[in-house]
């Protein structure tokens, strides 16, 4: 081959590379919906819960609102988006789906399970927070366990994933259980605060963040076996990777920073507004190895 053709090839082979090379990257810069829409709005809605404390809640007449998962996503929005106004949209573990899969919320910060049915409708962040659900008891409860379950009268909170598990929980112990529906987790508890039912099912971080803020905390117990572990994490809407790609981001660098952990040592371990409460809940193995090791695998993944 002639000595120019050589260098032609060998050019040629260099510019394929560098374009495979440079692929992956491209594709991370991919242009996201949502940060257009951020930037031509000047504002970022973020969709929080008013009673799922430590992970999202209002403190105050003035609806502040606080908690772990918010103060996550406004470190994130701060880095991507920050000239960005960010408004604040109370939305309950029903609502949560249609409004974040629709665009009317751009980021869920509430304590929301990833699985694959939701999936199908928001996509979500790398695992943030791993929960086990169990029940919470009046301290005089005789309820120990969830195998105890048969025949009573439990509540739950419409929308979420125990409604489900207390189902397959049902069918397992061959016996009714009465589920009432609050429609929000104050609602549950104030069925459980009244005695009209005898647990509410829950996963646990919220359970303790709702008695820590009760009337009487001491008169309440977190009890029996897992009904099950669920990654917890920040969701927005499908079909935006470079918008999940810039969250995912950010929460890995905080993961493996070490600053992650300070922020949940903060809401879990140290007291929590607004009745500076501890709700005494160190951080586990498992999260401490998905803060070394980023994912976001879903529920289904935790039960197999």
């Amino acid at each position: 081959m002639p000595y120019a053709c050589k260098k032609l090839a060998a050019l040629a082979t260099a510019t394929l590379a560098l374009c495979c090379t440079a692929l992956p990257a491209a594709q991370a810069q991919a242009p996201s919906a949502t940060l257009d829409k951020i930037k031509a709005s000047g504002k970022v809605v973020l969709g929080v819960r008013e009673s799922s404390p430590p992970m999202a809640y209002a403190l105050g007449a003035n609806e502040k609102y606080v908690g772990y998962h918010v103060e996550l996503c406004e470190r994130v929005l701060k880095e991507i988006a920050p000239t960005a106004r960010l408004e604040y949209m109370a939305i309950t573990a029903q609502s949560t789906m249609p409004l974040v899969s629709n665009g009317t919320v751009d980021i869920g910060c509430g304590p929301t399970t990833n699985n694959l049915a939701r999936q199908q409708q928001v996509a979500f962040a790398v695992t943030s927070y791993v929960s086990e659900v169990r029940m919470a008891v009046r301290k005089d409860s005789a309820l120990k366990s969830i195998s105890q379950l048969g025949g009573r009268t439990v509540a739950a909170s419409t929308g979420t994933t125990a409604v489900q598990l207390l189902r397959r929980q049902e069918r397992a112990v061959g016996a009714p259980i009465k589920t009432v529906l609050g429609k929000d987790h104050h609602e549950s508890f104030m069925l459980l605060e009244s005695g009209r039912v005898d647990a509410f099912v829950l996963d646990d971080n919220i359970l303790a963040g709702v008695i820590a803020n009760s009337k009487d905390p001491g008169a309440y117990r977190i009890v029996g076996e897992p009904l099950g572990a669920e990654p917890i994490a920040l969701l927005f809407r499908k079909d935006d990777p470079g918008f999940k790609a810039a969250v995912d981001g950010v929460l890995t660098r905080l993961m493996q920073s070490g600053e992650m952990e300070k922020i949940y040592t903060k809401w879990f371990v140290e007291p929590i507004p607004p009745k500076n409460v501890s709700l005494n809940l160190p951080l586990g193995n498992t999260l401490r190895e998905l803060f070394a090791h980023p994912n976001d695998k879903p529920l289904e993944s935790y039960q197999q």
